[in-house]
């Protein structure tokens, strides 16, 4: 898949990779909402492997909005793309799938001063409860909430998600290495659900120094070709 994107400020990186990745273990089919589309990787890659998916997004940054469509038009996926706030979306039908790779450093982080960089990083921009309410407003009965975040924060995403009637069902933590604290959590929860939590085996990106085989065969599945330009 061709990926334009800015050519400074924010790129996508593994996270988004690995998110894609879990997304389709489900077999997704139905309307998908894929929320801070950034330049579309997450929501194109999960609809070019899953022919029954609509793909729709929301994204509050006007660049991101252009460099998205413009991917969608050249790997030919139809798409429909609404530049605002998800915090402020409506729609009435409702969705079978939400999926985001959200912003989720916390304040205490270092921070970028660059301001496409900070939109799309921190969680400030787009809070925890608010991202959860906003999402169980939108699903349609049974519905999925799939998206990743910092593992560090997983403790307050789970009262979240149980505050807006949402059950979690599926988790996997990925490490650096075997021997390495989580550094992202991936997580599916469900509307109208009674599953207990199922916790995956971890996902380890590096065997010594180099990629993993999991992570090989990941990338090889993705088959992303990324080009930072204008447009």
């Amino acid at each position: 898949m061709l990926l334009y994107q800015p050519q400074s400020g924010y790129c996508y990186n593994s996270d988004s990779i690995m998110l894609y990745n879990f997304i389709s273990s489900f077999k997704p089919r139905g309307r998908m909402l894929d929320v801070g589309a950034g330049c579309g990787v997450v929501g194109l890659l999960v609809a070019r492997d899953n022919p029954n998916i609509r793909l729709e997004a929301v994204e509050k940054q006007a660049v991101f909005v252009h460099y998205a469509s413009k991917n969608a038009e050249v790997n030919s996926i139809d798409y429909k793309i609404n530049h605002g706030s998800f915090l402020d979306f409506e729609d009435e039908k409702g969705y079978e799938y939400i999926i985001s790779n959200p912003p989720f450093y916390h304040e205490g982080a270092s921070r970028s001063e660059d301001e496409m960089i900070h939109t799309a990083r921190y969680n400030l921009h787009l809070p925890i409860r608010e991202f959860v309410n906003t999402a169980a407003r939108l699903l349609r009965p049974q519905g999925h909430l799939i998206f990743c975040y910092d593992p560090q924060q997983f403790a307050f995403l789970c009262a979240a998600i149980d505050d807006a009637k949402l059950r979690v069902v599926d988790v996997q933590f990925v490490h650096s290495k075997q021997d390495r604290n989580a550094t992202l959590v991936m997580v599916h929860a469900r509307k109208n659900s009674k599953s207990l939590m199922k916790v995956w085996p971890p996902f380890i990106a590096f065997d010594q120094d180099e990629f993993s085989q999991a992570s090989r065969d990941l990338y090889r599945k993705a088959r992303t070709h990324s080009i930072k330009c204008r447009i």
